[in-house]
């Protein structure tokens, strides 16, 4: 951990009260956990104290102070999964992964817990990874729900998935064009923007077939850093006022030829992204 990416997330939030989750939520997005270390930094450098910043960090099951896996797997044990044999599914699941509820497994792949209620009772018993809904789950389905894990659950055909289609898009500041046809990702021209993280500074090309998140860059972000985002004509930073549903990180807008705007989320490897069409 590195207590300086604490302090910028700190600062992010003005150093104050009402930023806490705000600043937990960070601090968990990029490491996984809240790391004591890191909590004992805010606790520093923030009117919070050690206890009441541990109390919210407890209080809600989104945060963890233990490293969670890549994938977190849910099993829904409430009252209508229960009778529908949900405690089995959940024993399944330890089986084929090796750990018990709450556990994660050695090669940090998945993190495993038990949920009172999934909101889905009608569709029981449920599972839920990383964000998929799995219903009618059987002990049966739990190997095919774990390789599937595994191979991608955000894959995505592009040639034949409807949902992925091309976008122009221009500079929400000046209305520069941002589409660079001499170079090609997924077949189509590419978004061309300037973006900047750490102490790098360079390009960055996305594909500009809604859906799809491939991208190409000079420099190797590294996975869940905040970029910035630049016109590469203006030079003006791309930047909203929307924060990203997913990870809370800012969205970056771009105008859509033919009306409307399309906001992508600025932490690598998150998926947040949006489309308003006039």
């Amino acid at each position: 951990m590195n207590p300086a990416e604490i302090t910028n997330i700190i600062d992010k939030y003005n150093r104050a009260r009402g930023g806490l989750i705000g600043m937990l939520q960070e601090i968990q997005a990029r490491y996984s956990y809240l790391p004591e270390e890191a909590l004992r930094i805010v606790a520093d450098q923030t009117d919070h104290s050690l206890v009441d910043i541990f109390s919210v960090a407890t209080f809600y099951k989104s945060f963890s102070l233990t490293p969670r896996g890549k994938h977190l797997c849910s099993v829904c044990l409430g009252t209508a999964c229960h009778v529908r044999n949900a405690p089995v599914i959940a024993e399944e699941f330890e089986r084929q992964l090796d750990v018990k509820t709450g556990q994660t497994t050695e090669d940090k792949e998945f993190t495993l817990e038990t949920v009172n209620c999934l909101g889905a009772c009608a569709l029981g018993p449920i599972v839920v990874v990383d964000g998929h809904y799995f219903s009618n789950v059987t002990t049966s389905k739990v190997k095919e729900i774990i390789s599937e894990t595994r191979t991608g659950l955000e894959k995505i055909e592009i040639k034949t998935d409807e949902r992925i289609f091309p976008v122009e898009v221009s500079c929400s500041r000046c209305n520069h064009s941002l589409m660079d046809h001499n170079y090609l990702i997924d077949d189509y021209p590419s978004i061309r923007v300037t973006v900047s993280f750490g102490r790098k500074h360079g390009w960055l090309r996305l594909s500009s077939l809604y859906g799809s998140y491939n991208n190409e860059a000079e420099y190797k972000v590294p996975e869940k850093e905040v970029i910035n985002f630049f016109c590469p004509h203006c030079h003006a930073e791309l930047t909203g006022a929307s924060e990203c549903a997913e990870c809370g990180a800012p969205m970056v807008p771009m105008i859509v030829r033919g009306g409307g705007i399309v906001q992508i989320c600025s932490r690598q490897g998150c998926k947040g992204h949006l489309l308003d069409v006039a």
